[in-house]
């Protein structure tokens, strides 16, 4: 029996012990009795059968990316622009647009594979990527949960810890915003929608009392000048810069592009005959506005580094944290400005509740041994595991943000690249899967072209990234300090691969 086919018989035995609910095994009865009275969700990553796909809500749907990315963190991201790269505000204003945009459409249209199949987004990568490719994919899943959710609560850890002349201390802060996603992400899939639908609201006001304060206290002004003083912005040009704008970019976009591997996860509940192109535009808008908005008034806020000496000591000491306490209560609102610190802090459990719902799926598609283990427990696993990584990394919030952001967009890209090519030339739309087959490992695509795919992106990665750990060989010819394309590279190199390989694949094993 050859190695393929022993990894088959495994997979088929392990798959037909998927049970149809995840707390049928009596250890977990209380769980199951738990959930029934709160009418919470039990399932897992078992698909929803049609009588249970009553939603058919786009508002629902947008929202749930409006609220999520309506947060500190994202503010946080469109501040690296200056604060980081020293990009002019008209650059970033660019960069926020075209790479958030290209980021969130492949979020919106795999929102649709929801909606029509009812699986989540790590069990319909069996078909896109096949089942070796999407383990892996599942595997790296789970770790970037953890790292969304450590990179979202240090942000709002550096706030909590100010109010009140610092008498929080930083882990305290992120106990409290990581208990907090645990109360929500408990109940399942209708809990979070019902909160991310409403939950923006007092996070919007919060930026709009940025806004104000930022327009007072002369920021847009000054932000628009160039750094000798003169009218600006002077556009920026050269190798160095286009270094800057390459890396910005490629942050902006892991951040966009992350919810790629989860979007499915939050449409499995709609009606199959929910119009395509309203979810598409619905998710899109829903995601593309609140992070244009959101990043847009980071780069303006950090620009006034440049000419007030209170946010630039605030900003130096405790980054992006000290840089809103500097705009909201320091000669500001003060005790008022501190309240809208605190609400702003709360934010990131918005974004740290879809992080927290999706680890779970993602371990039980990695192996379904899991499957039998409650989503509920993976998910206060995860929040641990967050906790125990946010803390120390409390204390190098930017570099770890920007490093992590574009390991994020590489191996987003790697999956969108492949995944894409599998739907639009293999299967040549919705009408090529038989979805019946999701659960049948002798139906669906083995994952050697996936594979195969996923290891050359990754060269294309080692050759054109540029961490503060390691630069390569492409990425330290863009400038003086090096500019990042890992993710231009890695779509590229895993797309000709996988288009190499995939025919292949079909000719000899026939799926």
């Amino acid at each position: 029996m050859s190695d393929i086919e022993k990894f088959e018989k495994d997979s088929q035995a392990d798959s037909e012990q998927i049970i149809t609910s995840e707390v049928k095994d009596s250890r977990f009865s209380w769980y199951e009795k738990l959930m029934t009275v709160v009418k919470g969700e039990t399932r897992g990553i078992e698909r929803v059968p049609e009588e249970e796909k009553l939603g058919s809500s786009i508002w629902e749907a947008a929202t749930m990316w409006f609220s999520a990315n309506l947060v500190i963190a994202t503010f946080s991201l469109g501040a690296l622009s200056y604060g980081v790269f020293g990009l002019d505000f008209g650059t970033s204003v660019l960069c926020i647009i075209f790479f958030n945009a290209l980021g969130a459409l492949p979020v919106a249209f795999y929102s649709l594979f929801g909606a029509r199949f009812g699986l989540r987004q790590m069990v319909l990568s069996r078909f896109l990527v096949g089942n070796y490719a999407m383990r892996i994919f599942a595997f790296i899943n789970v770790i970037a949960c953890v790292g969304w959710g450590a990179v979202n609560i240090m942000a709002s850890a550096q706030l909590l810890h100010m109010v009140n002349n610092f008498s929080l201390p930083p882990w305290a802060g992120c106990l409290i915003l990581v208990v907090a996603t645990i109360m929500v992400t408990f109940f399942g899939y209708h809990v979070v929608h019902l909160y991310e639908k409403w939950s923006w609201i007092p996070n919007g006001a919060v930026f709009i009392a940025i806004i104000c304060r930022l327009a007072m206290a002369n920021v847009f002004h000054a932000g628009l000048m160039n750094e000798d003083g003169t009218p600006g912005p002077t556009w920026g040009s050269g190798k160095t810069f286009a270094g800057g704008v390459l890396s910005f970019g490629g942050t902006i976009f892991g951040f966009a592009a992350g919810w790629t591997t989860y979007a499915a996860d939050y449409t499995v509940y709609m009606k199959t005959d929910t119009p395509p192109h309203r979810i598409i535009i619905g998710v899109f808008l829903g995601l593309f506005l609140p992070l244009c908005f959101t990043m847009i008034l980071g780069a303006a806020a950090v620009t006034g580094i440049k000419t007030n000496d209170t946010y630039a000591e605030l900003y130096g000491e405790y980054s992006i944290g000290g840089l809103v306490w500097a705009i909201l209560v320091v000669d500001s609102l003060h005790g008022f400005g501190q309240f809208l610190c605190v609400i702003l802090a709360l934010s990131t459990v918005c974004n740290n509740i879809p992080n927290m719902y999706s680890i779970a799926l993602g371990a039980q598609a990695f192996w379904s041994k899991f499957a039998k283990i409650p989503r509920v427990f993976w998910t206060i696993a995860g929040n641990c595991v967050t906790l125990a990584i946010c803390i120390p990394a409390y204390y190098k919030f930017e570099a770890v943000m920007e490093n992590f952001m574009n390991l994020i967009g590489y191996y987003l890209a790697i999956y969108d690249a492949m995944s894409l090519s599998e739907h639009f030339i293999y299967r040549k739309g919705f009408a090529g899967y038989n979805i019946e087959d999701y659960n049948d490992m002798k139906k669906i695509p083995i994952g050697i072209a996936g594979v195969i795919g996923f290891c050359c992106g990754a060269a294309g990665v080692v050759i054109g990234m540029d961490q503060t750990w390691y630069v390569g060989v492409v990425a330290r010819q863009i400038g003086e300090f090096g500019g990042d394309i890992g993710f231009e590279l890695a779509a590229s190199f895993s797309f000709i691969a996988y288009n190499i390989v995939r025919p292949f694949e079909l000719k000899y094993f026939g799926r």
